[in-house]
């Protein structure tokens, strides 16, 4: 009989039955947990990447690329030195390295100079004055601090730029003279203004040093009567008188000591009347002619040799 059947534990022998110990449970079981946490976390990617076409990117390529890194790269060009294009070349020059350039250009290929002169933009008297004020104000930089004006060694130190003022001055003007310039009234604008410009030119003491000042003002006389005569064509010359420009050249010749007496000779030639102190009355009508006529008949005056009728300056 005890072989068939087991003995039972005696009940002292209950309470000493051996268990795991707590490390070795807590050990076993979060062994467990990790693994079953990964699994899930793999699970739930699986899942969300085949449920959502819209996964990230980089999990995307992890997982579905796992080969992008042996992709071939684009080719990328090879850097090269050239030259710039015109455009561009001429946007880097200065307006004096560009005004060199066109002039060396010109000067080797005389068909391209003349296209240019042809095809330029006409020069406006605003635009010339501006450049001649550019000369002037470079000569009046020139002066030196601490001596007179108009002495000797003064002339030296602003005689050459002196000389360019002058000598632009006078390339200038023929092109605002007719028949080059249609309108009289943008020759007289013009000769106006650069009269003024050789009236701020000193007077040097030295007499011989006024020679370029003095031959300025001879060139401008004979400018300034041929723009008066053409003037005088139209309209009888009263746009001389209505815009005032016969005040400006006597005034101009006074300020010059005479030297426009050329200009002012052909104003009196040409217009019949001036208004203002310094002029003549306008010529007297018939009535006013027949009278001096009997007026001179009976004190004994009229012979052949007195103007009649004309009005004298």
């Amino acid at each position: 009989m005890s072989s068939i059947f087991t003995t039972p534990l005696a009940p002292h022998l209950l309470g000493k039955r051996p268990f795991p110990s707590r490390s070795a449970t807590e050990g076993f079981g979060s062994d467990r947990m990790s693994s079953r946490k990964r699994k899930a976390s793999e699970d739930d990617v699986d899942d969300r990447m085949s449920a959502s076409p819209t996964a990230s990117p980089s999990v995307t390529g992890r997982q579905l690329f796992p080969a992008s890194r042996s992709t071939k790269r684009s080719r990328t060009v090879v850097a090269a030195g050239r030259p710039l294009d015109l455009p561009r070349l001429l946007e880097t020059l200065s307006p004096d390295e560009m005004r060199n350039l066109l002039q060396n250009i010109c000067h080797q290929n005389p068909a391209i100079a003349h296209e240019v002169v042809t095809m330029a933009p006409r020069p406006s008297v605003d635009s010339t004055l501006s450049v001649l004020q550019k000369y002037e104000t470079t000569f009046k930089d020139s002066f030196p601090f601490g001596n007179r004006p108009s002495s000797d060694y003064t002339y030296n130190r602003v005689r050459q730029p002196m000389l360019q003022l002058i000598e632009a001055l006078k390339d200038f003007t023929p092109h605002f003279l007719p028949p080059n310039e249609p309108q009289p009234t943008l020759s007289l604008q013009y000769l106006d203004a650069v009269t003024q410009i050789i009236h701020r030119l000193p007077t040097w003491d030295t007499f011989q040093h006024n020679h370029a000042k003095f031959e300025a003002y001879d060139e401008l006389a004979q400018a300034w009567a041929l723009a008066i005569r053409e003037s005088a064509k139209r309209g009888g010359g009263f746009h001389l008188q209505y815009a005032g420009w016969d005040q400006k050249l006597l005034k101009h010749n006074e300020e010059s000591g005479g030297r426009l007496q050329d200009a002012v000779s052909e104003l009196r030639a040409n217009v019949t009347y001036l208004g203002g102190a310094t002029a003549a009355a306008a010529p007297p009508s018939n009535l006013d002619e027949r009278a001096a006529i009997r007026q001179q008949i009976l004190s004994g005056t009229y012979g052949p040799d007195l103007s009649v009728g004309v009005g004298r300056w």
